[in-house]
């Protein structure tokens, strides 16, 4: 096993970034190519990496003789860490990005040329009108919006990799300012008060966590969370006091619910996800929100498992708010993508319910979850992407209807990524929502206080999928069945560049639901050895 890769993974995009800037401003949207292949070699580097369960690099900020005492030590401290638990996050979001890398081409060309207003040239009677040529002024757009997307791909891997919690601090503030930028320069309506909510809340959020961060290193002279000379369950119950706890709870509870938008915190997740560029909305939406999972599973089943499992019948309680929230609301939006973002919130309902349950088969199906919302809803993003670059910016559903006629590969992908949403058999969405109501089903059998509290959280989780299946298929039948509206008799299939990506995601969809094995062997034997079980 070749030492490195993982910091090569992250690494290169970064380097990679003002490169890509540069290609873009001389070869316009070509420079997407360069992106793909950077973010495919660090896909594989991951998959390399893979192979040897767990992964560790370690390097240092400061020389040795600089590490003078032990909490400075741990600062400095700077190392990556590949396992079951942040293989399928790390893997599934450079997957997504490494395909979105190629869609982006006609649709930023879209939205691009639709921000500049360039002008077509004139041509003769008869003539169908030509593409839009890029001018040095568009290309530098693509240049820009390239080099953003390599830094935001790299800091999303670099918050799953880090073994340090100032590191994770720092990669997870790292990727908030490009997905800013990307909003703020490439979005609809009105993106630059939309982005900087955006920014405002995960931000606000960010500062919690930290918070909570230093507290724990404060109080155990150590920020190591994963890896060698990494804090112990055992010693951070016996250095954090028990007056500090319920703040430090409260802090990465609602820091970290912030980004996977629970109801009551999800106020600028409509927004962004909506109106932000529709690549980006593929990566915001099934990547970027569920970090927050990670973080939470990590540092609960790591540090802090007894307080886990005291408060997880209220994180369940929250999860299960979330799921119908979610799904009600998607049942009453009218905008295509702002659809899917409601979707999105009441998709994390189903991984905060999976992690509160502190079970094997719970937690696990809040990481498959990731994994499966990661690729049925870039689907479905990129699907929505699609129809408003081939039917001129059209997002309302009412507008819509028989398109299966004119699209037949995207509404077959559209079903699919529909049905991976309301976990269908045989899509990756029924193996993570098995385990998911699996977990809390295992404590609803249990004797003890609050088992008949979890049967019935578990009974209301099972049907929150009917309001799922409800604006799922309800949607199918209003875009893409039905009578053909006359607007839309001209429209056709998307380029290669956007079908073949979304096909991709499709095809991995179904594979995870029959061979779930890719996912949840080395899933299983990670948390087998790390979740404190009831």
């Amino acid at each position: 096993m070749v030492y490195g890769l993982l910091l090569q993974a992250i690494l290169i995009p970064i380097i990679a970034s003002p490169f890509a800037y540069l290609l873009g401003k001389r070869f316009g949207s070509k420079a997407a190519w360069f992106v793909f292949a950077v973010l495919l070699y660090s896909t594989v580097a991951l998959l390399f990496s893979a192979q040897t369960n767990p992964t560790d690099e370690t390097y240092n900020f400061f020389p040795a003789s600089l590490n003078g005492s032990a909490t400075f030590s741990s600062v400095g401290h700077f190392g990556l860490y590949l396992d079951g638990i942040s293989m399928p996050f790390a893997i599934t979001i450079y997957i997504i990005c490494t395909a979105v890398a190629l869609y982006s081409v006609p649709y930023m060309k879209h939205r691009i040329f639709e921000q500049e207003s360039v002008e077509e040239p004139p041509h003769a009677e008869g003539e169908q009108p030509s593409e839009p040529k890029e001018t040095p002024a568009t290309n530098q757009r693509f240049g820009l919006y390239f080099a953003l997307y390599s830094l935001y791909a790299a800091g999303m891997v670099g918050t799953v990799l880090a073994t340090n919690l100032i590191e994770l601090y720092f990669f997870f503030e790292f990727m908030l300012v490009p997905s800013y930028f990307l909003i703020a320069e490439f979005g609809y309506g009105a993106r630059g008060r939309i982005s900087m909510m955006y920014l405002l809340w995960t931000h606000i959020g960010a500062l919690l966590m930290l918070l909570s961060f230093l507290a724990i290193g404060g109080a155990t002279g150590n920020f190591v969370f994963l890896g060698p000379g990494a804090l112990t369950s055992t010693t951070a119950a016996l250095d954090i006091a028990a007056s500090l706890l319920p703040w430090i709870l409260f802090a990465l509870v609602v820091g970290l619910f912030v980004k996977l938008a629970a109801v009551g915190l999800h106020v600028w997740l409509p927004y962004a996800h909506a109106e932000a560029p529709t690549p980006i909305s593929a990566l915001l939406s099934p990547a970027m929100i569920g970090i927050g999972a990670y973080i939470l599973i990590r540092i609960f089943t790591l540090l802090l498992p007894t307080a886990y499992v005291e408060i997880g019948l209220g994180l369940a309680v929250w999860g299960v708010i979330t799921m119908f929230y979610g799904g009600i609301m998607a049942l009453a939006q009218d905008d295509i993508k702002r659809l899917f973002a409601y979707s999105s919130i009441s998709q994390m309902g189903y991984i905060i319910f999976g992690l509160a349950t502190a079970t094997q088969l719970g937690v696990a199906g809040s990481i498959f979850q990731f994994v499966s919302h990661g690729t049925a809803k870039s689907v479905l993003f990129m699907v929505a992407g699609l129809i408003i670059v081939q039917a001129g910016g059209l997002r309302s559903i009412k507008g819509m209807g028989g398109l299966a006629s004119k699209l037949p590969i995207t509404a077959v992908c559209a079903a699919v990524g529909f049905l991976g949403l309301l976990g269908f058999p045989e899509t990756n969405g029924f193996q993570s929502e098995w385990l998911i109501f699996g977990g809390g089903l295992q404590l609803g059998s249990q004797i003890g206080p609050d088992q008949n509290w979890w049967l019935l959280l578990s009974i209301l989780a099972v049907i929150s999928t009917v309001i799922t299946a409800s604006y799922a298929l309800w949607t199918m039948k209003r875009v893409f069945f039905g009578e053909l509206p006359e607007h839309l008799s001209s429209i056709k299939e998307g380029s290669a560049y956007m079908l073949g990506p979304i096909i991709f995601l499709a095809a991995i969809t179904i594979l995870l639901g029959v061979v779930p094995g890719l996912v949840d062997s080395p899933l299983f034997a990670t948390i087998s050895h790390i979740l404190a079980l009831r």
